[in-house]
């Protein structure tokens, strides 16, 4: 997987986070290439996304609270 991720051989990558706000102000602020500011999706996350420096898309979601 880290050989793929590398190359940019991956379309997307999900992850989850506590504070999608918070990580996306710190991954921006580092210079990342912004694909989707955070968002309430319709089915329930939290969302941003982003394109790392080999071209794979990382998205990360924050799951509702409670």
């Amino acid at each position: 997987m880290a050989e793929l991720l590398a190359k940019g051989m991956l379309r997307g990558v999900n992850f989850t986070t506590a504070d999608c706000d918070a990580l996306y102000e710190r991954v921006r602020e580092a210079g990342a290439d912004v694909l989707q500011e955070p968002v309430d999706q319709p089915y329930g996350v939290r969302d941003c996304a982003f394109r790392d420096p080999a071209g794979n898309m990382l998205r990360f979601m924050e799951r509702p609270r409670g």
